[in-house]
């Protein structure tokens, strides 16, 4: 039986155990969730990993997207991102890799990281230049046989879909890779997507290896004047069915969105997403709130990231500094991850579930600043590498920081309350 399969009987599994007990909640709420398919388990069963929770009650999650390019194939340096992505709490890794033997940079990285693993399997389908159907099926066994926890695939983009496009004329038509593959093949071969046309058979492979399948995003806006549009909400329609024909096969699912979204209209463009694909937990790249911002798009990503957390997002996709500009180095990996850790946190302050144990962290920081309590200060810092070496790069002979010295108003109200 699957994981949605046995909640529904009333079981509890040890992967729901786990969930509640790291998110500090019942136990049957998780399982009530998951049987409902408001809360997706991210565990292979192939895999020695802590399984993590996705959906409602639970902290919002983030994901780091590593992977080689045609460019650049340097899989030593890839398994360092995962690495890196991993310690500065990244609770899930995708492997985006397009460049090299992917097989064994997909195994490299699932041998190396303890999170679950993601993949894109259309990137390996399509290095066949005359790829077919089979070898799309193809691509997502082998990536669920090999112990994939969870993966992306753009069912959603369609015949239907592609006609709202053309009708549209957005700026940027197609900004997903994967979505370009699936459009791209669809107009060479004159047929429907193969698998939204074989869904069943998607679900029959998802169902033997219990992998959770993202469905992806292949209409996501690139630019801000795309944002939910008709091809956006035409594909989003066909992921809510999506989804509940997976959940009645027992096929966990997630349901990817967007991409580049005004500020004012992420809290509308999330509920919708939420209520048009029945709940499912929802994972968002970004999004990024405006289109000025290379070399700091982990900053716009973040910003929407909060934002939407605020309404409802689930997972949030790291975006990196080079987001439109390069292939990330392990340091753009780190920083973006951390960015994006720090808007999952802010979420977690306003969500039910979680809001009272992401805010016992803040109190902690707010009582070591009162007390000048520098290492504990570090010690609950998201990056305390970086917040020591600020530190230590401009001393001050006063037991404040150097901003302010003697002059601190935490130091001058402590002395004078004799606290």
């Amino acid at each position: 039986m699957t994981l949605i399969e046995t909640a529904s009987r009333g079981q509890i599994t040890p992967e729901m155990e786990a969930v509640a007990q790291a998110e500090g909640i019942d136990v049957q709420k998780v399982r009530r969730l998951v049987a409902d398919g408001r809360l997706a388990i991210l565990k292979s069963a192939t895999r020695d990993v802590m399984p993590v929770g996705i959906g409602e009650l639970v902290r919002t999650k983030i994901n780091t997207n590593v992977g080689t390019s045609i460019d650049f194939v340097d899989m030593e340096e890839e398994i360092k991102k995962a690495l890196v992505a991993a310690k500065h709490g990244a609770d899930a890794v995708m492997d985006l890799s397009t460049g090299g033997d992917l097989n064994v940079i997909r195994r490299r990285i699932l041998d190396a990281v303890s999170v679950p693993v993601g993949s894109v399997p259309i990137y390996q389908a399509a290095q066949n230049p005359d790829m077919n159907s089979d070898d799309m099926f193809n691509a997502v066994r082998k990536h669920a046989a090999d112990g994939i926890d969870f993966m992306t695939i753009h069912a959603g983009v369609t015949l239907s879909a592609v006609e709202h496009l053309k009708k549209r004329r957005r700026i940027l038509d197609v900004v997903s890779r994967g979505g370009a593959f699936m459009v791209v093949w669809m107009a060479q071969h004159e047929q429907e997507n193969p698998f939204y046309a074989e869904y069943d058979y998607l679900l029959e492979i998802a169902r033997e290896y219990d992998v959770a399948i993202s469905l992806g995003d292949g209409m996501r806006p690139g630019c801000i004047s795309d944002a939910s549009d008709a091809p956006e909400f035409t594909e989003i329609v066909t992921l809510g069915e999506l989804v509940c024909r997976a959940r009645s096969k027992g096929v966990q699912t997630i349901v990817e969105g967007p991409g580049h979204v005004p500020l004012d209209d992420v809290g509308a463009s999330v509920i919708a997403m939420k209520r048009l694909t029945h709940y499912a937990p929802l994972y968002l790249l970004g999004p990024l709130v405006t289109d000025i911002g290379p070399g700091y798009d982990h900053i716009t990503g973040a910003i929407g990231g909060a934002v939407a957390g605020m309404y409802g997002a689930d997972f949030l996709c790291m975006v990196s500094p080079t987001e439109h500009l390069a292939l990330p180095t392990i340091e753009d990996v780190k920083e973006g991850t951390i960015v994006t850790k720090i808007a999952a946190h802010v979420a977690d302050l306003t969500k039910d579930g979680q809001k009272d144990r992401a805010k016992t962290w803040d109190d902690r920081m707010a009582h070591a600043r009162k007390n000048l309590d520098w290492d504990a200060q570090f010690n609950l810092a998201i990056d305390p590498e970086k917040a020591r070496k600020i530190r230590r790069g401009r001393k001050t002979s006063s037991d404040a920081c150097s901003m302010c010295g003697e002059l601190c108003a935490i130091k001058i109200m402590r002395d004078i309350l004799k606290e």
